[in-house]
């Protein structure tokens, strides 16, 4: 008997009976409305204050459906959040969760002929208000980040309520499977995957959980062998499969990801994993610094190099599969192999973790509770264990899964309430019951699991400042955008591992464009404001950019120099731990995507396309680096190799004037051990005249030079002369010559669409080639060039087909 697939159109209809609209399930209401044209683009303008109503109202989805039979379950995924099912006016379902599946016996409200199901939406700001009103005590947020309040009575994304780069509208709505799904005998309630490696051969065990009543055929198969079980009854049945000389599977950039196909088959039922073989532990030893964070892959250190993940829409009705797979593209293609899914967004779809596979992108998943202290009550555990032990039991096989964190910053969250400055103990305790029961249920269902308590963290079991400790365990380390520091204090810390980092910029201007009329081009436009949800936020890209840069000319010089200056402080942080090396073994930057069009501290835009940080961060995160490290009387010259084997690397450092005349000062050839950080020169401060800066190239014998720059001073302080930058365009392929240096030099296109490089340094008598790549292949677009000199000392940016 085939399933009844409820997925399709319903109605939506407020309590109120003041709104009807449309809505394709899976999606969210939001977007329904917007869809329907019962409320504007919420993402345009000041449009988001015109939809906070919608959270405050309950809301009602329905639908018909005609059976011939009775016999079945209701299966809904990702019921988001607070909701009653009801079937024929019969409650068959309360739903609690937003990261749960849920499955109940539907047979008995269900009837031949035409059915009616109906799921009420309550209002999620009253149910979250009541909620709190029934704690014993009451249990603080972030009021900065959660305009909403009481995100934390819900298990919901945390952002859904607002953050400090996240509109705050509280979608609601169905995001996974909706299905009516025949009652079987015997089920396959889960697979349980597990590994282990020996000297040129590998296990995988199989144990297959099976629920239900009767007999039953069991067939698993793993890389063409197979392992037949008769059923009779429920229980696990478990099968071993041994590979000889195993094809391991490496992050992007260590090696291949070679996929192995598992199948369950029951009855009707087939379940299918691709599993990849190879083991990722967790180092967490002490040294003499402290205790290290190390992963290591198939017994190789590996230094995480990566971004952190938010959600890919506000509204999860517009997350599509191919949107997904651009962003992550776009993470592997940046040299990156590690992605951190923050824990106030969602636990990611199936196929979000499958592409991670194929890219070799490591996952560091974050269980869903950030910045916020959470109840601790058997009722609110009981959902949590729940929570855990399903989300665990779906995503444990996948071979990206390199981690599980308990939290983002709650323990840092302590030290931030009244109410848990005054009563600390009772806080805590309850926060270490509810780390416990997450840990807990985490092991029992995966108990190869690594398991890191919290980010940041020094460790299991100690609650201290985890933000500014580099010792032991994960850092956060938030001193230079939120403190206003310089973007040299990155070097005065030599973090274990930094998991969150990060400095903002403005959006593209074609991001801009989607959300503000010209009008509002001016950071101190309401509009722009409204589209910057960190207080102090432009204030802060303003004052750091005339700390070391002359201000632009014009607005769109404006938010072309704030992806400068992002590149430059994030480039300066990455290059330097980079070169600390073994001491320092991961930076993720913050963050990766964005939710919507925002002022944030991506490196992409919503949408996709690369801010010039992301074209940075494709060069300092090269399998093989040369960085120049300053000291206090001389620059150091470090190469830094990630690659699986030693390297050859030939290197030479020049000083370059600003009418690019060069002065030879060091040069030669070395080889670099792997995964190591080398010192290839020293040079004094007097090596170089104050208007001189370094100018260093290395090349491999796999790749050709590579070039980069070191400006001692800020950028303010060099007379720069016109560069005489011109470009020659040959369909989409745009050469670029100059007479004198051109600094981050960086182009923009009129379609949607990639660049090879971007924001680089062109040299004269070294014609730079840079290709864009449209996403439509038919369309014809123009640029628009902006470099260091034309955006302070010039009007206008040079702008044409042929600029």
């Amino acid at each position: 008997m085939p399933h009844i697939d409820l997925s399709g159109a319903w109605r939506l209809r407020d309590a109120a009976g003041e709104h009807e609209a449309e809505i394709a399930l899976p999606g969210d209401a939001i977007s329904a409305l917007f869809e329907a044209g019962v409320i504007p683009d919420p993402y345009w303008g000041r449009n988001e204050y015109k939809c906070g109503w919608i959270a405050e109202r309950d809301w009602t989805m329905t639908r018909k459906f005609d059976l011939e039979t009775t016999d079945f379950d209701l299966v809904l995924d990702q019921v988001d959040t607070v909701a009653q099912v009801r079937i024929n006016g019969t409650l068959v379902m309360d739903a609690n969760n937003a990261f749960r599946r849920y499955r109940v016996d539907a047979s008995h409200a269900l009837k031949v002929g035409t059915n009616e199901i109906e799921i009420a939406f309550p209002s999620s700001v009253r149910v979250a208000a009541e909620r709190q009103a029934a704690q014993p005590f009451f249990v603080p947020f972030r009021a900065e980040n959660s305009r909403i309040p009481n995100p934390n009575m819900l298990r919901k994304p945390q952002c859904d309520y607002g953050w400090d780069w996240n509109i705050a509208l509280a979608p609601f709505g169905i995001y996974g499977d909706m299905r009516l799904e025949p009652k079987e005998a015997l089920r396959i309630e889960r697979l349980a995957v597990s590994q282990s490696h020996g000297a040129e051969r590998a296990s995988v065990t199989v144990t297959v959980h099976v629920v239900g009543d009767g007999l039953g055929d069991l067939e698993v198969t793993f890389d063409g062998e197979r392992r037949s079980f008769n059923l009779a009854g429920p229980g696990p049945a478990t099968a071993t499969f041994g590979v000889i000389d195993p094809k391991l599977w490496w992050p992007n950039g260590q090696g291949e990801q070679p996929l192995y196909t598992l199948t369950a088959t029951l009855g009707s039922q087939t379940e299918t994993r691709r599993i990849g073989l190879r083991e990722i532990t967790l180092q967490h030893d002490l040294d003499e610094v402290g205790a290290r964070f190390t992963i290591e892959v198939n017994g190789r250190p590996v230094f995480a190099k990566g971004a952190n993940w938010i959600p890919a829409d506000a509204l999860p009705g517009r997350v599509t599969t191919e949107k997904t797979r651009d962003l992550l593209q776009s993470a592997a293609d940046a040299n990156m192999n590690m992605i951190r899914i923050w824990g106030g967004g969602r636990y990611e779809p199936n196929w979000f973790y499958e592409i991670c596979d194929e890219l070799g992108l490591m996952v560091w998943q974050d269980f869903m509770f950030a910045c916020a202290l959470y109840p601790s009550d058997d009722d609110f555990l009981s959902e949590v264990e729940g929570e855990v032990r399903e989300t665990v039991a779906r995503l444990h096989h996948h071979p990206c899964l390199a981690l599980w964190c308990g939290d983002n910053e709650n323990v840092g969250a302590l030290g931030w309430f009244e109410e848990s400055l005054r009563d600390r103990d009772r806080y805590l305790a309850a926060y270490d019951r509810l780390n416990y029961a997450i840990e807990r249920s985490l092991k029992e269902t995966d108990p190869a699991a690594n398991w890191w308590p919290s980010s940041p963290s020094r460790g299991r079991l100690d609650f201290g400042d985890g933000w500014h400790d580099d010792t032991s365990g994960d850092m956060h380390f938030w001193s230079v955008w939120h403190e206003g520091r310089d973007f040299d204090h990155y070097r005065d810390v030599a973090p274990r591992f930094c998991s969150e980092f990060g400095f903002q910029s403005y959006p593209s201007i074609d991001q801009i464009r989607s959300f503000a009329a010209p009008k509002d081009f001016n950071i101190a436009a309401p509009v722009f404001e409204s589209h910057q949800k960190n207080p102090g936020g432009n204030a802060r890209i303003a004052e750091t950019m005339f700390r070391y840069f002359r201000f632009p000319e014009g607005f769109e010089n404006f938010v072309y120099l704030s992806q400068v200056q992002q590149a430059l402080a994030i480039k300066t942080a990455v290059t330097h731990w980079r070169s600390l090396k073994p001491r320092c073994q991961g930076a993720l930057i913050w963050q990766l995507n964005d939710t919507w069009p925002v002022c944030s501290w991506s490196s992409l835009d919503y949408g996709g396309g690369w801010k010039l940080l992301h074209h940075a961060a494709k060069a300092f995160f090269a399998p093989t680096l040369a960085t120049i490290v300053p000291k206090e009387e001389s620059f150091e010259l470090i190469a830094v190799h990630d690659g699986p084997g030693p390297e050859d690397l030939e290197f030479k450092v020049s000083a370059l004037s600003m009418e690019g005349g060069e002065r030879p000062l060091e040069g030669g050839s070395i080889e670099v051990a792997p995964g190591a950080a080398k010192l290839l020169a020293c040079m004094p401060n007097g090596a170089i005249q104050p208007e001189e800066i370094l100018l260093y190239r290395w090349r491999t014998p796999s790749a050709d030079w590579s070039t980069d720059h070191h400006a001692p001073l800020p950028y303010k302080a060099y007379e720069l002369p016109d560069p005489g930058l011109e470009t020659r365009a040959e369909g989409d392929a745009l050469t670029l010559s100059t007479q004198r240096p051109a600094f981050f030099v960086a182009l923009e296109a009129s379609v949607p669409g990639r660049f090879t490089r971007n924001g680089v340094l062109v040299l004269p008598e070294e014609p730079f080639r840079i290709d864009f790549h449209p996403r439509d292949p038919d369309a014809t677009s123009t640029f628009t060039l902006r470099d260091l000199y034309s955006a302070t000392y010039a009007q206008t940016a040079r702008q044409g087909a042929n600029p």
